[in-house]
Order: C-alpha cells, then sequence, then structure tokens
C-alpha cells in the first residue's frame, strides 16, 4: 500500500511538473502580460473566485490596465482602463459576444446549442428578446406586471394581512416571493381564467402552491448555477439536476398551451421552437428554463439593495415616497383596499428620477458583472495608447465592479448615496469624470454594446413598481434599525447583482387606508 501511495504521489509530481514545464501558456511578443497561475488548468480560478475585486486591483497595479489570466483552462484578458472599453465594442469583426453566452447557456441549461451554425435552431435569439422585451411590446409587459404585483402583493396574501397587525419576514424572502411570482405570472400566464372559473379562489391557490413549488426548484437550481457556469457537470449535484428537470417539465409546451395570458415572449419563443429548431420537447422547455432564470436571477437581488438602502436611508425613502406620491396623483390614481388596482404605465415610470438614481445606486454597490469576448481568430487589439496581440479563442474581459467602486469615479464609493445619479436640477446626472476626463462608460450592470441586456428596461420597470405599490400599501421598518448590511456572495461573481449571505428582517404591515 506505501509503495503504492508513493508510486503514485511520484507520477502526479512529475505529470505536474511536466505541464510547468512545457503545458503552461509562454507569452509571446506584443501579448499582454500573462500570469498562468500554478495550479494545472485551474490557473488563477479560486484567487479569483476568492475576492475577484482585489485579485483585479492587484493585477492592474502590477501590469497595468491590461492582463492575461489563466481561468479554469480558458485565457482572459482583463481589460481595466475604461477609456479602452469601446475598444471591445468596436471589434465586432474580431470578437463573438454570442459564443460564450451560447456554449454557456447549453451547458447550465441542459438543452442543445443555440447557436445558429450548429445547426440546432435557425432563432436569433437576441431578436426575439429586443422585439418582444422592447417597444410596443413593453407596455403590454409593464401593464401585466402591475396587475400581477398587486394580486401577490395583497390578494394572495390576504391570510397575513390582518389589519393593524405587523408581519415579520426576511426581506430577501419576501422580495424573492414577490417577485419570482409577479414575474411567473406576468411571463408564463394563469391557470386559471378569472372570467368563467366558479372556484376561483381554490384554482388561486392552486395555482399559487404550483409557482411557490417552482421557486423552491429555481432556488435550488440557481444556487448551483456558479458552479455549472465554471464546467461542472449537472450530474454532480443530484437535487439541483432534479430541480431543473421538474422546472423544465412545468414548462413544456403541452402545459403552456393550457395557461392564458402568456407574454409576447413566450408565445414567440414556443412559436419558434416549434418551427425553426429540431429541439425535443424537453430541449424546448429548458430554453424556457433559461428565460425563467434570466428574468429572476438579477431582477430579484436587485429590488432586495434597493429596498434594503431605502430602508436604510431616511433621506432617500422620503425623497422616493414623495415622488411615487406626487406621479399617482397627477395621474389621478386613488390608492385603497376595495380590490380597484393603481396603474402605472411606462410613460409615468420613466417620469421617476430619483427611483432611478436609486436603483442605480444600489446596483452599482452589488453588481458584479462580467462582459466577455471570444477571439474568432488571431489578431491585433488596439486600445487608446497600445496595441496587443490576442489570440483565437482567447476571451477578453470587462469587470465593471473595477468601475463602479473607483474612488476617482465615485467619490465614497462604497456609500449608498441616493442622489449620485441626480444633477443640481434633480434629473437624471450622466457627467462622470476619472482624470479630469469625461466618461462615455460609467455604468454598466447591464453589459455594453450589442449585447447589452435586452430586459434591462422591463426590470427596472418592475423594480419602479413593487416599489411605489409597497409605498402605497404598506407600512415597513426594518426590525433593527442598526442592522449592518449583510456581505456580497461573492460566489456569483461574473453573473450579475450578488445576492447577500444572509437575510435581514423587517416588518410590515396593511395602511389604513
Amino acid at each position: 500500500m506505501f509503495v503504492a501511495s508513493w508510486i503514485w504521489g511520484v507520477v502526479t509530481i512529475l505529470c505536474c511538473a511536466f505541464w510547468f514545464l512545457l503545458g503552461r501558456r509562454r507569452r509571446r511578443q506584443g501579448e499582454p502580460p500573462l500570469e498562468n497561475g500554478f495550479l494545472p488548468y485551474l490557473g488563477c480560478a479560486l484567487q479569483f473566485g476568492a475576492n475577484p475585486l482585489e485579485f483585479l486591483r492587484e493585477k492592474k497595479k502590477k501590469h497595468g490596465h491590461i492582463f492575461t489570466c489563466q481561468v479554469a483552462g480558458k485565457y482572459i484578458h482583463f481589460l481595466t482602463d475604461p477609456f479602452s472599453y469601446h475598444a471591445l465594442i468596436r471589434q465586432g469583426k474580431h470578437l463573438d459576444w454570442k459564443k460564450f453566452h451560447f456554449a454557456t447557456s447549453a451547458k447550465a441549461f441542459g438543452h442543445g446549442s443555440i447557436d445558429p451554425a450548429e445547426g440546432n435552431t435557425t432563432e436569433n435569439f437576441h431578436q426575439t428578446f429586443i422585439r418582444t422585451l422592447q417597444g410596443n411590446a413593453l407596455n403590454a409587459l409593464t401593464e401585466a406586471m402591475m396587475e400581477n404585483l398587486q394580486y401577490v402583493m395583497l390578494q394572495s396574501r390576504t391570510s397575513k394581512l390582518q389589519s393593524n397587525t405587523w408581519v415579520t419576514e426576511g426581506l430577501y424572502t419576501f422580495c424573492c416571493q414577490v417577485m419570482f411570482e409577479s414575474g411567473f405570472l406576468t411571463l408564463f400566464g394563469k391557470e386559471f381564467n378569472s372570467n368563467s372559473e366558479k372556484n376561483l379562489s381554490s384554482k388561486q391557490e392552486t395555482e399559487r402552491a404550483h409557482i411557490l413549488n417552482a421557486l423552491e426548484n429555481f432556488k435550488e437550481f440557481d444556487r448551483i448555477f456558479p458552479a455549472l457556469v465554471a464546467g461542472l457537470p449537472i450530474h454532480l449535484f443530484k437535487s439541483a439536476h432534479s430541480a431543473r428537470e421538474k422546472l423544465g417539465e412545468a414548462l413544456l409546451h403541452k402545459n403552456l398551451q393550457k395557461r392564458d395570458n402568456l407574454s409576447e415572449l413566450v408565445t414567440l419563443r414556443m412559436f419558434l421552437n416549434d418551427t425553426l429548431s429540431t429541439f425535443d420537447d424537453m430541449e424546448k422547455a429548458k430554453t424556457h428554463v433559461a428565460v425563467l432564470w434570466a428574468s429572476q436571477a438579477n431582477t430579484i437581488p436587485a429590488t432586495f439593495w434597493t429596498l434594503l438602502y431605502l430602508l436604510k436611508s431616511p433621506e432617500a425613502m422620503r425623497a422616493a415616497t414623495k415622488e411615487v406620491q406626487s406621479i399617482l396623483e397627477s395621474a389621478g390614481e386613488k390608492i385603497s383596499l376595495d380590490g380597484k388596482h393603481i396603474s402605472l404605465n411606462r410613460k409615468q415610470l420613466d417620469s421617476m428620477p430619483v427611483l432611478d438614481s436609486v436603483i442605480k445606486e444600489a446596483m452599482r454597490l452589488s453588481s458584479a458583472s462580467m462582459t466577455f469576448r471570444v477571439a474568432k481568430e488571431d489578431f491585433t487589439l488596439h486600445l487608446e495608447n497600445d496595441s496587443y496581440n490576442i489570440r483565437r479563442d482567447d476571451i477578453v474581459a470587462l469587470y465593471p465592479q473595477l468601475l463602479h467602486f473607483d474612488p476617482e469615479i465615485y467619490a465614497d464609493p462604497l456609500t449608498f448615496k441616493y442622489d449620485r445619479f441626480l444633477n443640481e436640477n434633480g434629473e437624471e446626472k450622466t457627467d462622470f469624470y476619472r482624470n479630469g476626463r469625461k466618461l462615455k462608460h460609467y455604468y454598466m450592470p447591464f453589459g455594453t454594446g450589442i449585447a447589452k441586456c435586452p430586459g434591462r428596461l422591463f426590470a427596472v420597470h418592475e423594480i419602479k413598481q413593487f416599489l411605489a405599490l409597497i409605498f402605497s400599501y404598506f407600512e415597513i421598518e426594518l426590525a433593527d434599525n442598526h442592522v449592518q448590511c449583510p456581505p456580497l456572495d461573492q460566489s456569483r461573481a461574473g453573473l450579475g447583482i450578488l445576492q447577500p449571505t444572509n437575510d435581514i428582517d423587517f416588518r410590515y404591515r396593511l395602511k389604513c387606508l
């Protein structure tokens, strides 16, 4: 036994030495500074994963504004100078923004490749999302979300909302349940028909139980999502794999066809799946699971952070509440509990600069998204003052948290300032500077360029609607006014808005209207 262990130890050491001598990438002339890391394949993955912001700051200080790191078998060129971000956008000829996202989607959600070049489908997914999440389609989504939020907040929680009785709940739990249930109904419609069903209450309770069960499956799957993006197979996580399959079963076309009020997004995607793809029924359903995840995974934590910062800042809460009240009054909307819903259209939601600033500031503090482009071929990347050679299949990446936490751009960057994105006239502020130069890119939680999140407008509308209804119908307060904001869960760095590492208790009750 000892001899066998000794032999395997020697083999392992020799393999590592062989990789160190022959398998490590060598920096060629004209390429950015290179960090291979000490571990075969993983490279710098562990150091990056532990604290991406500090890791990149350290490498920037060591190498300058561009450097290359091996991370989980990929070579990533990190571009850290915000004045060179445009170089990424204008290199469409040499950089592919779809390849990484298509591969990640197939790996994480379990459907076949959605890259038209692979032959499984001819659908242009980005155009589908633009068509159904922006323009006129956004009006219908916004209207449906407003109605569903009020149903979920008021009617479906009737048992908790006894007059003058405070309800204590986790703030993240509350945001998660309300936003998931409302968003699910908005995108995937309802099982019941309110105009014809006699046992409406019973149908609604059954529907709600199904959606809350879907939420539990969503959370179980979402919990290991970073591992799937990193390349680990889902079969290593039995409960998460089961949860993903159950979500897929719920979103099979035969089940969606039984639902009323499907969104244009889902209706069109079903049609395109059936006419332009060779996917089987479960693969089609898993493309809908991808839509569900994309619609919820960042909106839920963004809603949590926005409401938490408001609760911890009385000045911000007063300004935001005043703005919402003013908009509702000018629209002639009266708040009551008699079953009549209030309505805020797209134009009114877009006329809320204070809420815009509050949401931007909350997302600035909690966003850790990454922008990826994959090199189609060997080429030279021309930056503002330098040029660097990039190899085919390498990744060029931006990590906007470096920008969002830069004290030269945002004074006291770790402090929440609700009016940071307002100018002296109370309107949207767009002038931000670094080294005396105005920045074109200063706020990037949704990415940039052609790959900018197509659902960003709807996501911001959802959060505004949620807040407007909270201000209108409820009294809310933190259970402990001195509680500290929870840390950000760094395991999700690169995926968007980071979740809190722990929940925060708050209290709410219906207003006496």
